[in-house]
């Protein structure tokens, strides 16, 4: 039997000296801080560097950070990485200021943009030198009309730089998920025929965004969703933990592409100061966490052994999926590993 990590006795939080951690799925779901996120956030400032990181663009550092207040976090505005400040730093590279820049979105890009010198508006008719797209809650179909106008390929085939905030498809609310700023760039994508740079997660400018405001890569990622948290951590080269307490459930932990693969998996924010059980592999099919227990047979996944701890169960059966490099749609998968055990939990 070999053991799968040298190191899985640690606890997430390991030698890490910085902690970025979602704020979406994460700290709160719309308004309503989730169950126990507030305490630990709290204890982990207390001992390491603790940055926020939001793909949301709607919103300054400042309305973030007074959020975060409200609910009982220790954070500051410089405590603060948001997707507009992402977008600000890609901008430079492309278009200098003070140049007129299309906005779409809230004060979160008004402000970074006005800040570092550029000018603003959301006519295209004002003759902008470039379109940046975020969510705000009042965009509607005017201001995509004008992002769409000002996008148009022109008469010598020349086309405006587009930058987009970021690309999440939903946005967890209290009521369930609503449409996010993915689904409303798909909505100008559609009209223009072409895509933007994407500047927040999963991309890497606002991980080297926030690299370079705290001083080191040392880093752990806290997020919900596989397909911008932690595939941006991926891609960014840091380790990533995610949490059950968001957009992303165990059937999409259970297909996550490689790119995708978390390194920790937990049900709360509370046990990222708890030891990480073990991965064992048993043999070349079979993988055990804590007493749970799962083996592949062909294409076929068995549950030799569930154990006391459903997370066990779905942590064993990820990496028994992962390291066959079998897609899942390809595979037949026991009902027990689908079960949700963990949505809307008050823990």
């Amino acid at each position: 039997m070999k053991v799968f990590s040298a190191k899985n006795l640690e606890t997430p939080l390991g030698s890490h000296d910085l902690v970025l951690a979602d704020l979406d799925g994460v700290v709160y779901r719309g308004k309503e801080a989730i169950a126990g996120a507030v305490e630990t956030l709290n204890r982990i400032a207390a001992e390491k560097t603790l940055g926020y990181i939001t793909n949301n663009a709607s919103r300054t550092t400042d309305a973030v950070a007074e959020q975060l207040q409200n609910l009982g976090l220790h954070a500051t505005a410089e405590d603060i990485i948001t997707s507009p400040q992402a977008a600000l730093s890609l901008l430079k590279t492309i278009v200098p200021a003070p140049a007129l820049i299309l906005i779409v979105g809230g004060d979160g890009i008004e402000t970074e943009l006005l800040n570092a010198g550029y000018q603003v508006t959301r006519k295209a008719a004002d003759g902008p030198a470039a379109v940046v797209q975020g969510f705000a809650q009042h965009v509607g179909w005017p201001d995509l009309a004008e992002a769409a106008f000002a996008l148009q390929e022109g008469p010598n085939g020349e086309m405006l730089p587009w930058i987009a905030t970021n690309t999440d498809w939903t946005l967890p609310l209290e009521q369930g998920l609503a449409p996010g700023n993915g689904t409303l760039v798909s909505a100008v994508h559609t009209a223009v025929a072409r895509l933007p740079e994407f500047a927040g997660k999963p991309e890497t400018p606002i991980y080297e965004t926030a690299f370079k405001h705290f001083k080191s890569r040392n880093a752990l990622m806290i997020g919900d969703r596989l397909d911008t948290d932690i595939q941006g951590a991926n891609a960014s080269g840091i380790k990533s933990l995610h949490v059950l307490t968001g957009v992303d459930r165990p059937k999409q932990l259970l297909a996550a592409a490689p790119n995708m693969r978390p390194n920790y998996i937990v049900a709360n924010l509370r046990e990222i100061f708890e030891p990480y059980p073990e991965t064992k592999i048993i043999d070349a099919n079979t993988v055990q966490v804590g007493r749970a227990r799962v083996r592949m047979r062909g294409h076929i996944v068995e549950v030799v052994r569930r154990g006391t701890d459903p997370l066990n169960l779905l942590r064993a059966a990820c990496q028994a999926i992962w390291r066959s490099g079998l897609a899942i749609y390809g595979l037949k998968v026991p009902d027990e590993l689908l079960t949700d055990h963990w949505r809307e939990s008050k823990v």
